[in-house]
């Protein structure tokens, strides 16, 4: 439902970004260390009228006179790396394949940084992996052993699946599920450990290996 890319603490609660790293995508996020790291690219201005080329304009910092998406996260990361302030806590979610969007988990916001693209600058924001309770925000970053699915692995399981849940073949609420789970060693980076299960198959089976 959500209707822009970046959402800076969406309804006053945590902030919200929407990435894609497929061929063709418009901005140029990608993913590192395993997916414990993520370079998320800023927005363009945005096309009021059709004489705008967003792509040949510089990623705006304020738009209309206020910080725009991209002020909002760039002056949170600075407040962090200043010491004012704790990493902002980011929920991301990734597109996988058209009308197909993936939870990818929390990240931290911990850098943020202008860079020139061709002709024009672009921002650069620098998201680390939350492990662990998303809730409690707590981190493991000696985990070599990330919990997060990389997209490829993704990929593979939604077709392997057919888009279904392996247990009852539902097609809604569809979860990535570790078959050997992850809090007793299971790998996110083998598709032969990696299931589509619906929620409700998906609760039922909470940590058990089956």
């Amino acid at each position: 439902m959500i209707q822009r890319g970046m959402n800076f603490r969406l309804r006053n609660k945590a902030s919200v970004v929407l990435m894609s790293v497929r061929r063709g995508a418009p901005y140029a996020d990608r993913v590192e260390e395993n997916g414990r790291v993520l370079i998320y690219e800023g927005h363009d201005m945005p096309r009021r009228d059709p004489s705008t080329r967003p792509k040949e304009m510089d990623q705006p910092m304020h738009d209309r006179g206020k910080l725009s998406q991209n002020g909002l996260f760039f002056e949170a990361a600075e407040m962090f790396k200043r010491g004012e302030a704790q990493a902002e806590l980011v929920k991301v979610y990734e597109k996988i394949r058209s009308g197909i969007w993936t939870y990818n988990g929390y990240f931290r916001l911990v850098d943020a940084w202008q860079e020139s693209a061709g002709t024009r600058k672009v921002f650069k924001f620098r998201l680390v992996v939350v492990e662990g309770s998303a809730e409690s925000k707590a981190g493991n970053e000696d985990d070599k052993h990330p919990r997060m699915i990389p997209t490829l692995v993704k990929v593979e399981v939604w077709k392997r699946d057919k888009g279904r849940c392996t247990k009852c073949g539902n097609q809604q609420d569809l979860h990535f599920d570790h078959v050997i789970p992850y809090s007793k060693g299971g790998s996110s980076l083998l598709a032969a450990n990696v299931q589509l299960l619906c929620a409700k198959c998906n609760i039922a089976k909470t940590d058990r290996i089956e």
